[in-house]
């Protein structure tokens, strides 16, 4: 008897394979860094953000082109084969039949004015009208015309743009390295849950190797009449549970290991295994610092910024609306005609051209002065909310350094937990299996177990969720000490 209880002891003591291994080359081995790495490459939310980034970095090349000169070809060429009221130089009109081509070419140089908001422009142009039925042709020549258009009292788009489109693109230029961050949240957390799979997985293998193991040794001890039947039979429900568990975790890793695969953007269909590195590193936030470099680097403070430009655009749109409107435009340069391009080109004439326009909103019934209150209260409201986002902003980042400080010691007490629950499990099997024990105590020894185990993993998800959370709203590498950046020129490659 001595001899079989030695036996069964050490079967229970070696958990044996219950399921066979596969070739080290059938499956796939990961660790958290090799996860995040791949995951920053090509997860589907680091396409979209690419994209998104290559978006704002072409509308921020157009902003800019609109303080650049511009050049520009135009022609219109017509034909006109109709009778038309033509005035003579009598002062009497008469239907004449006409039979024109009209043929023309301009070259236009512009330049917009931002402080002004005004557009200077200087131009050359040649026409040419065929008189296709006395078989005459002229040219007219503009060698150089010189404008500018101004709207007075107005609204100045390009004003506002230089205040809100730089503010624009570096947003979006830290808005890609937030995404990097918050993608390296996602994949750890995806990692982690995959790793609870696998010890929900092992745990139930393990226990259901033991419940298997003590309840045929529970059927000898019956049979010898040192054990009750209640206590047989609780032994055979523990073997049936640890089954039903072993095969419901075995499920849970599937759903696991392909949420994690389509989200790392995986083709291949091998087993995924992740690897948990219990190494973490011992970093120690200032909550000054941290709160500093928020403000420095977060892409929610250029937001904030960004929105309280927008609303007083738009105050300073509504007002214009509503006043008085003056529009300029200015024109002087030099014309001459000729039968020959070369003689329409000689001694050209000077020409001059001005014009104001004036528009005075007399009875509106108060819609501009609404609109003007719309756009009034809708930047206070902006305003309000701004500063109630960066009191949550603040508050926020607070909480995630404190809770962030604490996370090593909770690991290391979880740690200690997880290794003294199992020794006391050990402890409690030995006791069992002498006789010294109820199957209670053997139960609740395997629930600690089990609970500690899986609360060391939870930990260690904790920490590295806060770590990445912490540096998404800093952007800030507090283990290296440095800004974290990208090279964005290869990101519109």
């Amino acid at each position: 008897m001595k001899k079989i209880l030695a036996i069964l002891f050490l079967l229970i003591l070696i958990p044996p394979f219950v399921f066979a291994q596969q070739p080290a080359d059938s499956i796939l081995v990961f660790t958290l860094n090799q996860v995040i790495d791949i995951a920053r490459r090509q997860s589907p939310d680091v396409l979209s953000a690419r994209h998104s980034f290559r978006s704002s970095y072409w509308n921020y090349c157009y902003y800019k082109a609109n303080y650049l000169p511009s050049l520009t070809f135009n022609s219109t060429p017509n034909f006109n084969h109709s009778i038309n009221a033509v005035t003579l130089p009598d002062g009497t009109a008469q239907y004449i039949r006409q039979n024109q081509l009209m043929t023309d070419a301009s070259l236009t140089i512009t330049q917009n004015i931002p402080f002004t908001g005004g557009n200077l422009f200087l131009q050359t142009s040649l026409q040419r009208m065929d008189l296709l039925n006395e078989t005459e042709y002229s040219y007219k020549s503009t060698p150089v015309i010189i404008g500018y258009q101004q709207s007075l009292l107005g609204y100045n788009p390009l004003k506002w743009d230089r205040k809100i489109e730089p503010l624009r693109f570096e947003e979006a230029k830290k808005s890609y390295v937030e995404t990097l961050e918050l993608v390296a949240a996602n994949a750890t957390m995806k990692f982690f849950n995959l790793a609870k799979a696998q010890t929900n997985r092992e745990i139930a293998r393990t226990n259901y190797a033991n419940a298997d193991t003590l309840y045929t040794f529970a059927q000898g001890r019956y049979n010898i009449g040192t054990i009750t039947e209640n206590e047989m039979l609780q032994l055979e429900i523990n073997q049936l549970n640890e089954e039903s568990n072993q095969l419901k975790a075995q499920l849970e890793v599937d759903d696991c290991m392909e949420d994690l695969r389509s989200y790392l953007g995986i083709k291949e269909s091998l087993p995924i295994v992740v690897k948990i590195d219990n190494e973490i590193p011992l970093i120690k936030v200032d909550l000054t610092e941290a709160l500093q470099q928020a403000l420095e680097n977060s892409p929610d403070i250029l937001n904030m910024q960004r929105q309280k430009w927008e609303s007083e655009s738009n105050v300073a749109n509504a007002k214009a609306s509503a006043g008085l409107k003056a529009d300029l435009y200015l024109q002087f340069g030099w014309v001459q005609t000729g039968k020959e391009i070369e003689t329409a080109y000689k001694n050209p004439m000077g020409q001059q051209y001005a014009e104001v326009g004036i528009r005075l909103p007399i009875l509106d019934w108060g819609r501009g002065k609404g609109q003007v209150q719309v756009a009034k209260s809708n930047r206070d409201r902006v305003y309000a909310q701004v500063n109630q986002e960066r009191n949550d902003f603040e508050m926020n980042i607070t909480k995630i350094v404190k809770q962030f400080n604490l996370q090593s010691n909770q690991l290391n007490v979880a740690a200690k937990a997880d290794y003294t629950s199992g020794r006391r499990n050990e402890v409690a099997r030995k006791l069992y299996l002498s006789g010294k024990s109820t199957i209670l105590d053997l139960n609740a020894s395997i629930t600690e177990k089990d609970t500690a185990k899986r609360n060391y993993i939870h930990t260690l998800y904790n920490y590295w969720s806060l770590y990445y959370a912490l540096r998404s709203l800093t952007l800030f590498d507090f283990e290296k000490n440095i800004p974290i950046t990208e090279d964005y020129k290869l990101l519109i490659k």
